[in-house]
């Protein structure tokens, strides 16, 4: 082999680190040229999704690469992908801010399923999760851009969302000057609880203020 080519759609991998992944690999002999070695010494690069690898007559090997497509940091150190999977990898790689899920061990899936199934219904407030928090019993806790929280419990999260959108312009409106919402407590058959953050816009000292709805 005298000719390496590398393509494919990869925001995040290098060409330099395909290289060097399949520097141990003897491509001396065109005939003899084990392309699955070569997929797994490829497939093994942190931010690689999947990996094709053929010879091309008389003397090419191409390599075709796709990244993941990461959709939000999981527990603070991996990444989730578009998939619901886990994987690690640097994070400064990264273009933008993504959403953070936090979560037991195992409910990646279940966690990116809510989070696109509860953001789609609060687009329509022009609204949309930071931060998503799943318990070890399975209850919501969600963080909004706007930096209000959301306690949503185990149950009824489709209702509760939608009771939120309801009343949130209400809330919005009859906030009195200096205060802003904090949280939102969902957790109730009927009505809500309401918490405010008072800020001293000269120390930036916040002081929590309880309102039950």
């Amino acid at each position: 082999v005298t000719s390496l080519m590398i393509s494919g759609d990869m925001p995040y991998t290098q060409v330099v680190e395909i290289e060097k992944a399949i520097e141990q690999v003897n491509l001396s002999n065109f005939f003899n040229v084990d392309v699955n070695e070569v997929h797994r010494a490829v497939k093994k690069l942190p931010w690689v999704y999947s990996v094709a690898v053929r010879k091309q007559w008389p003397n090419e090997l191409k390599i075709y690469v796709v990244d993941q497509k990461p959709v939000a940091i999981w527990n603070g150190d991996f990444l989730i992908n578009h998939d619901g999977f886990a994987f690690q990898a640097d994070q400064r790689r990264l273009f933008s801010p993504l959403p953070s899920f936090f979560g037991p061990e195992g409910s990646e899936i279940t966690a990116l399923d809510n989070y696109n199934n509860l953001n789609r219904l609060l687009q329509f407030s022009q609204l949309s999760i930071d931060e998503l928090v799943l318990s070890e019993r399975f209850a919501w806790q969600l963080t909004l851009t706007d930096g209000v929280t959301l306690n949503l419990g185990r149950e009824n999260r489709v209702e509760r969302i939608q009771r939120f959108m309801d009343v949130y312009p209400r809330i919005i409106e009859n906030q009195k000057a200096g205060q802003q919402v904090q949280y939102v407590d969902l957790r109730y058959d009927t009505g809500l609880a309401v918490g405010w953050k008072a800020v001293d816009p000269d120390t930036e000292n916040t002081k929590n203020l309880d309102k039950r709805a």
